[in-house]
């Protein structure tokens, strides 16, 4: 699995940049970011095949350090609540491999992230600012119909995730 860091990430982690990615199947890609969220780091994290989003808030700077266990901890705890069994996580994780960094996707990829954040700061009001995990505003960046790189026409990312992934 192929984690694509923005520039902007890439300098708050104090990083050079990462190689390219060369992972064909943009199922197995997402592109990562930091943002700010009510004054906290956050990441946020888009699938490059359906425009799947989710948030992790106030990620604490120890943390960053990891960011691919951040990432998977985040990715497990949204698509628990977007109604995932824990086999069908896990199956999508052994199917990606293990994760590595590397430079964003691409400009569309690009571009469908900064409208996830977008469409972030326009929902901010389900932020839930006592936990990590954002079921709510995940669920609500999901729910609106959008567009993407592994599909035709405007749909909710939320009913892509599931053909991108096999997951049922």
């Amino acid at each position: 699995m192929e984690l694509g860091l923005t520039f902007p990430l890439q300098r708050f982690l104090h990083q050079k940049p990462p190689p390219c990615g060369s992972e064909a199947d943009r199922r197995f890609c997402w592109d990562l970011h930091v943002i700010e969220l009510r004054g906290r780091d956050c990441l946020l994290a888009v699938h490059c095949h359906s425009r799947y989003a989710f948030v992790r808030f106030d990620v604490p700077g120890l943390l960053w350090a990891d960011l691919p266990g951040l990432f998977r901890a985040g990715l497990t705890d949204s698509l628990t609540a977007a109604g995932f069994g824990p086999a069908q996580i896990e199956a999508y994780l052994q199917a990606a491999g293990e994760a590595r960094l590397t430079r964003t996707h691409g400009r569309r990829e690009v571009a469908f992230l900064n409208r996830a954040w977008e469409d972030v700061l326009a929902l901010d009001t389900c932020l839930d600012a006592a936990g990590a995990a954002q079921p709510m505003l995940d669920w609500a960046v999901n729910a609106r119909p959008s567009r993407c790189v592994g599909f035709v026409g405007s749909a909710p990312a939320a009913q892509r995730i599931r053909a991108s992934l096999n997951l049922g």
